[in-house]
């Protein structure tokens, strides 16, 4: 039997919805009821809203308050809208992007609708876009902000909802907040203004963007270009595989390798399409070999020295090169830490290197790449996961060079989770730019006898060696967003005092800002960043636990950060071998032994 709250709740859905909303509800409903679990798939779907997150609506395609549908989207979009009326923007309008998955336009052409409706004029691509060209698009067009449709690298029954202000980055405090409050004041579908997508075409409303945004976004990332005379002679040296995974890339990527100079690109045919059901990668993340299964054996195929994959909306990168003849997968870490390098040894390429440079960089992401920008002098600032705040450093660093205040040049934003922004010209992750920049990296480690990796133990025997690695557990459903809470609640309240043998030090707690001393129990205030429910535990030998829920998918997910930095710069490679394998042996004891503490709490 279902609850009368529940019951309701599917009443309030269907509220002015329109048919084929109420069409799917009912199939869902119906199917619903055949299984013996039917309150608890119904309660799931309706029993709350979806929430903003990292990456603001993500989540599961099907009807309910809970799912991605036409009606959440356009209760999403009035929200949206209400909230731009409120501040009073004149002419306003707002780009809209979407990526390859399924309903991705249809979702996109409801957005456009519900804008119209109110008064908003929508500016949407007239076919699939990456996400950093709709960030572009956003300043380019001096729109109030922007949209995008998108679940990034979920699988395919995902679909999501991103929402991005005048400066071109996802909003962040306080406009989070105010456009989810007016979002929960949007009762039903009675409540909700909206057009035709045909009507708003012909009204002006509506109006498509093309080729000319990608001509303009070119143009504005060719500035990064370091090895121009070099790569328009040589680039063609560069054996580069290139798969988009079924996604958006294929659009933006090889036109941008190619302005550089990168013309022998070879990309996997069976991925090059746009398709939302991703026939060749059910999991469609450069994070995972898996993914790259096609463009690795490509890469084997045609002897090519490096490997590109980039996530369906082409936000984030994935990279293998080959070394020792073998293709070798760098981690999210060791590419940002590459990049920060490349970046910031303008020199050493016959420029100059960067003056009153910044590196921003969240939480979880390697601290190679501090010790790497700070050997050149430039800044790193440590920043929540979610590029969003990395944007609020651009920002706020702009702001300040333009009140004639001190501030910080912007080089590069990166994440662990394979996000990199090169350059200002977007506020997101931009996996565009990036496949350029790494190209650039690559051919010039080619013509000096080297691959990537063997810059990266340059890094790792200058600066130290830094393994990191990532232990996720999905929790699904309602009952999986209490288990997460639970699990957090008891790591705050009673912390491991050790892990595999190494006694804890000190543990930081980002939601209270609080800084809590092991061995005496003291504590003291934080760094005072965002209150975000985020537990760091910094070990006595220099390594650290970070322990935090996804704010994109249902998973907790835990870091692990090991470092040796003893006797740096290291003498010889043998001495670096041994390094590495320690780190790597500490690295897993430490999630072994973390992993048994959670399974404990979990009983």
């Amino acid at each position: 039997m279902i609850a009368k709250e529940l019951a309701n709740a599917v009443r309030d859905f269907a509220r002015g919805a329109d048919a084929q909303t109420l069409r799917e509800t009912v199939d869902f409903l119906a199917e619903a009821m055949e299984q013996p679990d039917t309150a608890t798939r119904v309660e799931d779907a309706f029993s709350r809203d979806l929430d903003f997150g990292t990456g603001g609506l993500r989540g599961i395609m099907g009807p309910g308050p809970n799912r991605m549908n036409r009606m959440t989207l356009a209760r999403a979009t009035q929200g949206f809208a209400n909230y731009i009326r409120g501040a009073a923007v004149d002419n306003p309008a707002v780009c809209i992007a979407y990526d390859s998955r399924r309903r991705s336009r249809e979702f996109a052409e409801v957005a456009a609708g519900v804008l119209a409706g109110n008064g908003v004029r929508a500016l949407v691509f007239e076919d699939v876009r990456a996400t950093p060209i709709l960030s572009f698009a956003v300043r380019h067009e001096g729109a109030t902000g922007g949209i995008v449709v998108t679940a990034s690298h979920n699988p395919k029954e995902y679909n999501g909802y991103k929402v991005y202000w005048r400066d071109g980055a996802q909003v962040i405090p306080p406009q989070d907040r105010g456009i989810i409050a007016e979002v929960r004041q949007v009762a039903g579908g009675d409540a909700i203004r909206q057009v035709d997508f045909s009507e708003g075409l012909k009204s002006g409303m509506i109006r498509l963007l093309g080729r000319e945004i990608d001509e303009a976004y070119l143009a504005a990332i060719d500035v990064q270009r370091c090895l121009r005379e070099t790569a328009t002679k040589h680039g063609g040296d560069l054996s580069i595989v290139y798969t988009p995974l079924h996604g958006t890339g294929v659009r933006s990527v090889p036109p941008a390798l190619a302005a550089w100079g990168f013309t022998n690109v070879n990309l996997v045919r069976e991925q090059a399409e746009p398709d939302g059901e991703f026939p060749t990668a059910p999991s469609p993340n450069p994070e995972e070999r898996d993914a790259l299964k096609l463009a690795l054996e490509l890469a084997r195929e045609e002897n090519a020295d490096i490997v590109m994959a980039t996530d369906p909306d082409a936000d984030r990168i994935g990279v293998a090169v080959r070394h020792e003849g073998e293709m070798r997968l760098l981690t999210g870490n060791e590419m940002g830490a590459l990049l920060v390098w490349w970046l910031c040894n303008g020199s050493m390429r016959g420029g100059t290197d960067p003056e009153n440079g910044l590196v921003v960089k969240s939480i979880v992401t390697t601290e190679l790449i501090r010790a790497v920008a700070e050997a050149k002098n430039v800044a790193v600032e440590d920043v929540l996961t979610g590029f969003k705040w990395i944007a609020r450093v651009m920002r706020l660093n702009e702001e300040a060079q333009a009140e004639g205040k001190p501030g910080k040049n912007f080089l590069m934003g990166c994440e662990e989770s394979y996000g990199y922004l090169v350059g200002d010209h977007a506020r997101d992750k931009d996996a565009v730019v990036t496949a350029c920049v790494t190209a650039e990296m690559a051919l010039w480690a080619k013509h000096n006898g080297k691959t990537l990796v063997d810059l990266l133990h340059e890094l790792f025997t200058r600066h130290g060696v830094h393994v990191e690695s990532q232990l996720s557990k999905t929790m699904k459903g309602v009952t999986g967003m209490q288990a997460m809470a639970e699990m957090m609640d008891a790591l705050r309240a009673d912390p491991p005092k050790e892990v595999a043998g190494i006694a804890v030090k000190e543990v930081l707690d980002v939601e209270k800002n609080i800084v809590r001393e092991m061995t005496s129990g003291t504590t003291k205030e934080g760094p005072d960043l965002p209150a975000s429910n985020v537990l760091i535990f910094r070990l006595m030998d220099g390594s650290v636990v970070v322990a935090r829920p996804s704010g994109t998918e249902p998973k907790i997910k835990f870091y692990f950060m090991v470092v040796d930095r003893e006797g740096i710069p290291f003498a010889d490679a043998g001495v670096l071998g041994e390094r590495l394998d320690a780190c790597r042996a500490k690295e897993e004891a430490l999630k072994a032994d973390f992993n048994g503490k959670l399974e404990a709490l979990s009983r």
